[in-house]
């Protein structure tokens, strides 16, 4: 009996818990783009020099990038099809979560305005944009974004979840080709 009263809590925590380790990924692309035709990619300096994140993390990025589309079976080139540039951005993510809640029936010490109370918390939500320029037409033709928590990680954990967003992003690339 006594775990049923700590069941909408776990539940709660676990709710918690998962969200901020998954990555909300989103792709777009030009439907009109032959991506059999591409091949090749380097990465777009200037673009990657706007990022507005540490060195180190831009670096971590492009390590990530090159290892996925090598994966695919693309190569790093001089005289690319693709040029590859990044972009992102970061916010503050504030949750409030109404913890003012009782159990059982009827009255008992938990039930007005007992429970755990309010809890705030804060997070650094990052999203990292991936862009995929043909450079014959100097167009964008595929671009993907992942949105993930980044908060406090150490420099370890940090570079698994780089690569656990770039990979998620890249999944998407290249698009399901029209039947």
């Amino acid at each position: 009996m006594q775990i049923r009263k700590f069941l909408p809590l776990a539940a709660l925590v676990l709710l918690v818990m998962s969200s901020c380790t998954s990555v909300r990924v989103v792709s777009d692309y030009d439907t009109t783009a032959s991506f059999d035709n591409y091949r090749s990619f380097a990465f777009f300096k200037p673009g990657v020099d706007k990022a507005q994140i540490s060195d180190l993390d831009k670096k971590r990025i492009l390590r990530a990038i090159d290892a996925e589309l090598t994966a695919k079976g693309m190569i790093k080139s001089e005289n690319p099809d693709l040029l590859i540039s990044i972009f992102t951005k970061e916010r503050e993510r504030v949750d409030v979560y109404n913890n003012n809640f009782g159990w059982g029936w009827g009255w008992n010490p938990w039930w007005w305005g007992g429970g755990f109370g309010n809890t705030v918390s804060s997070r650094t939500e990052g999203t990292l944009y991936i862009d995929l320029i043909d450079t014959t037409t100097n167009e964008l033709v595929w671009q993907g974004l992942g949105t993930a928590n980044i908060s406090h990680l150490s420099v370890e954990r940090k570079i698994a979840r780089i690569q656990e967003i770039v990979a998620k992003i890249l999944e998407e690339f290249p698009p399901e080709p029209k039947q």
